[in-house]
This record gives C-alpha cells, sequence and structure tokens, in this order.
C-alpha cells in the first residue's frame, strides 16, 4: 500500500510544530483531516509514529528514525517540483508570509491586495504573530518585519513605506483633561497600556533633538490588540500609542487629535525578507518583483511630494 506525499508532508509538520492544531493550521486543513493523514500513514506502516496526549505531541522511537530518513528525500521531492513551478508561465499555487501585525496591516491594502488581483492563480496565506520566528523552520516563503530586525542570513527588499507611531486622544478626552506637551506629562494622563507577546508591558519610546525617553505610562485599560487601543481612544478612555496608518483616518475626520508630534520620529522601514532559493516558483519570483515595483512606485511618489 502506497503512501501520499500529502501524508508524509504531515507527519513532518506535526513533528516540527510539536501540535496538531498548530500544523493544521499551517497545512491550511482541519485537524481532523490531519489526524487521519497521519493515522492512516502510521496503519499503512503498522506502527505509531507519534506519542499523544492531551496537551503534546511527540515523536516515538520508530517516529525519530522515519522523520529523520524521509525529510531529506522529501526536501529533494520539493525541490524537483519547485523547478517544475519555476517554469510555469502563470504564477500559482501558494505563498506564506509571515509578519508582525502591524507589518501586516501597513501592506495588506498596499501589497497583498494588488498582488492578488493581478494573479489571482496565487493563494496568499498571511500569518501575523509579534514575536520573531525563523521563517525557514515555520514553513514560510517571506517575511516582514522592520529592516533593523532582518535576519542576517536573509535577503532584504526594503519597502519604503513612510512609518510613526503617534499619540492620539479623542477631542472629548483632551477637553476634558488636557493635552501633554512632553512625555513625561504623561504621567498625568490615563493611558492604553500596551503588552508585548512576551508579557511585558511596553514603555512608550519617544525622541527628540538627540534625546531619548521611554515612559512607563499608567491607566486602567491593559491591551495586545491595536483595534482595541483604537476603540477605547474613540471612546475616550485614554490616550493610545498607536501606528500612524492605523489611525490616519480617524485623523482626518476628527475623531482623533495627534499630540506630541515632535517626539514621534519616523521609525525604521518595512522590509520583505527571504531565504535564497536555487529553484524559486514562479509565484515566489512574481510577489518579489512586485513588491520591488510598489516599493519603487512609493519611493518615487516620495521624491516627487519632497
Amino acid at each position: 500500500m502506497k503512501s501520499s506525499l500529502t501524508e508524509l508532508d504531515a507527519v513532518l509538520v506535526v513533528a516540527r510544530c510539536g501540535k496538531f492544531r498548530a500544523a493544521a493550521i499551517e497545512l491550511g486543513v482541519s485537524t481532523t483531516a490531519l489526524s487521519n493523514a497521519v493515522g492512516k500513514l502510521e496503519r499503512t506502516l503498522g506502527v505509531r509514529l507519534f506519542n499523544r496526549t492531551t496537551r503534546s505531541v511527540s515523536l516515538t522511537e520508530a517516529g525519530q528514525q522515519f522523520v529523520s530518513q524521509v525529510a531529506p528525500a522529501l526536501r529533494d521531492i520539493h525541490d524537483a517540483m519547485d523547478v517544475v513551478r519555476s517554469r510555469q508561465a502563470t504564477p500559482s499555487g501558494t505563498l506564506r508570509i509571515n509578519a508582525f501585525p502591524t507589518a501586516a496591516r501597513e501592506i495588506f491594502s498596499s501589497l497583498v491586495l494588488p498582488f492578488v488581483r493581478e494573479h489571482p492563480q496565487v493563494h496568499i496565506d498571511v500569518v501575523t504573530e509579534g514575536r520573531m520566528v525563523d521563517i525557514v523552520a515555520g514553513g514560510f516563503d517571506f517575511g516582514i518585519r522592520s529592516a533593523d530586525r532582518v535576519p542576517v542570513d536573509m535577503i532584504a527588499l526594503p519597502l519604503g513605506f513612510a512609518r510613526r507611531n503617534v499619540v492620539v486622544a479623542s477631542p472629548a478626552y483632551l477637553v476634558s483633561r488636557g493635552t501633554p506637551l512632553i512625555p513625561q506629562d504623561l504621567l498625568k494622563h490615563a493611558c492604553l497600556r500596551v503588552r508585548l507577546p512576551n508579557g511585558a508591558i511596553y514603555r512608550w519610546p519617544f525622541g527628540k533633538d538627540g534625546q531619548t525617553v521611554h515612559v512607563d505610562v499608567e491607566g486602567a485599560l491593559t491591551l495586545d490588540e491595536a483595534s482595541l487601543a483604537r476603540s477605547a481612544a474613540l471612546a475616550s478612555a485614554g490616550l493610545t500609542l498607536a501606528m500612524e496608518s492605523d489611525v490616519r483616518d480617524d485623523i482626518k475626520a476628527g475623531r482623533l487629535v495627534c499630540v506630541l508630534e515632535d517626539w514621534t520620529p519616523a521609525l525604521s522601514p518595512l522590509s520583505l525578507y527571504y531565504p535564497s532559493r536555487r529553484n524559486p516558483t514562479a509565484a515566489f519570483k512574481a510577489f518579489i518583483d512586485f513588491a520591488r515595483r510598489q516599493a519603487e512606485a512609493d519611493a518615487g511618489s516620495r521624491r516627487s511630494r519632497g
């Protein structure tokens, strides 16, 4: 009885993720379907490949031996398939992108959506995570991070989008509580605190004339989701530190007001990064070319405005 490539891929991804649910999300299938695929292969082989508990999944001794022998062969098979795909006239298949949430929001409308419209046969799978991940080990084609956080062994393509943090509040809040003029004034205000992925509370960073200040703000709310902080600010619950791109429309409409603007300088630009590939697929090459054109167009637009 022969085993399918899908079943072999399923075993390797589960082994790498250590959880069926995480592996199912990566593969784009249900946990049940993934479990069935692994179970089918185990029945074919006549041995258990995984020890399963309610909390974790680990390879058995037989599973470890199987994965160590199958993984290199499976990589060769996928490399061979990539060689063929690289000759496609029309890009197709799936591209997986890992980005921190704010970066994903920044590039989604300007890069991902236009690319999908131009290449409708390519499926884009965007995964947002606050922590840094190894995109190769995680099975991603691309990562998007601040240029200063791109791993040194990756090829980086600067995207060039203007980026800045802003401190905003509703007009009603500022009328009732006053407007902070320097970062230290925030200690007298209700602020929406930010929890980082590692559980630490984010200290708001500011800079002016070579001076750097980090403020450990106080407030009744601690949040880890930008959309919640925006909603709270709109409801006059306090001041929030936000990516300018997330609240630009609110500022233009007068729903939110920027304060401390001279203390919030530009941030490091975003970069699209990826590992070197011998045989990139047509979809992979098309996305890089598209991102490069978009970055050049953005740079030209900024030069014309300047």
